[in-house]
């Protein structure tokens, strides 16, 4: 049985096993493994392998690990994760916020008893998207040039980067559509397309985190940031500038990994409290938006663009 259907058999308001599910799929309740909170200890490492035991205590999902990593720890507070796709997560607390945006509702961590909800959007295809500018057209040899070719120009030259190379994710759901360049003229160069896809990685990290703050009922100011991309100063910029909020990166843009440590951490008494946690949390930058008319022509081009590829598909 793999992960994925161990965890659609799982009830997350009731927090056990759904009887429902595990009857209409004949499944024995006794094949399924115990579920443990993110922050205790379960075990421990043969002292074969390490010359000592070491305990087994942190336990979470890669984006879930990544929302504690960030210290996303209060209702309202959002992060989201730039590799190849994007994952954006934000804590509901302790309520199950059921979306009526396509959002996924999922939990975010249990420590000691206590239940923190959230609601997810992915988007399929972002660092990606650079990667196949670089592979398949070759505009650029590395994917870190994709911010100094894209600052050689000083918009995006009418070009619209729709970047459903896979299909569209979240809100849209749609696995058959297909990306588009639009606006492309005589004089569209290199630097505009990789501006623009740029641009295409921001629009579709708004588009998420507006349907989510329309579900949660409330505006956040601040975007967390990390993962590879967030390395990216112009397209940390160019997203503070569509969502006109801060968007802030950490000292540790793996936060996954920060996360997990975080959960071992607590469940070992190496830290006493998610207090102490928040308080060696570190920013690296804060991007404030600048708001302009070249903003606004970005979102009203894309809205219409985008439009063309759902109608097609």
């Amino acid at each position: 049985m793999t992960n994925a259907s161990r965890t659609l058999l799982f009830n997350i308001h009731t927090l056990e096993w759904d009887n429902e599910l595990l009857e209409a799929l004949d499944l024995p309740r006794s094949l399924l493994p115990k579920v443990s909170s993110c922050s205790e200890v379960v075990g421990a490492t043969s002292s074969e392998l390490f010359g000592k035991e070491i305990p087994i205590s942190g336990i979470a999902g890669d984006q879930q690990a990544a929302l504690f990593g960030q210290m996303c720890i209060l209702p309202g507070d959002v992060k989201n994760t730039y590799g190849t796709g994007c994952f954006c997560i934000m804590n509901t607390g302790e309520k199950a916020v059921v979306s009526q945006n396509k959002m996924l509702t999922t939990i975010g961590y249990q420590i000691n008893g206590k239940t923190t909800y959230a609601l997810e959007g992915s988007i399929f295809i972002a660092g990606a998207l650079v990667q196949w500018l670089r592979d398949q057209m070759g505009i650029i040899a590395e994917a870190a040039e994709i911010e100094s070719l894209a600052a050689t120009v000083k918009d995006n030259g009418g070009v619209t980067f729709i970047p459903a190379l896979t299909g569209l994710g979240a809100p849209y759901w749609n696995p058959n559509a297909t990306g588009a360049i639009f606006g492309v003229t005589r004089g569209t160069e290199k630097g505009h397309i990789a501006r623009a896809a740029l641009e295409a990685i921001a629009m579709r990290t708004r588009e998420i985190i507006i349907e989510m703050q329309k579900d949660a009922k409330t505006k956040f100011s601040n975007l967390k940031v990390d993962g590879g991309a967030s390395n990216n100063d112009l397209l940390m910029q160019i997203q503070a500038d569509l969502l006109q909020a801060n968007v802030i990166r950490p000292q540790t843009t793996e936060a996954t990994a920060l996360g997990a440590a975080f959960f071992a951490g607590l469940a070992t008494g190496y830290w006493a409290s998610i207090e102490s946690l928040a308080e060696i949390w570190e920013i690296d930058r804060k991007f404030t938006p600048e708001n302009s008319p070249q903003n606004e022509e970005i979102i009203s081009n894309w809205e219409k663009r985008i439009g063309l590829v759902l109608n097609n598909s």
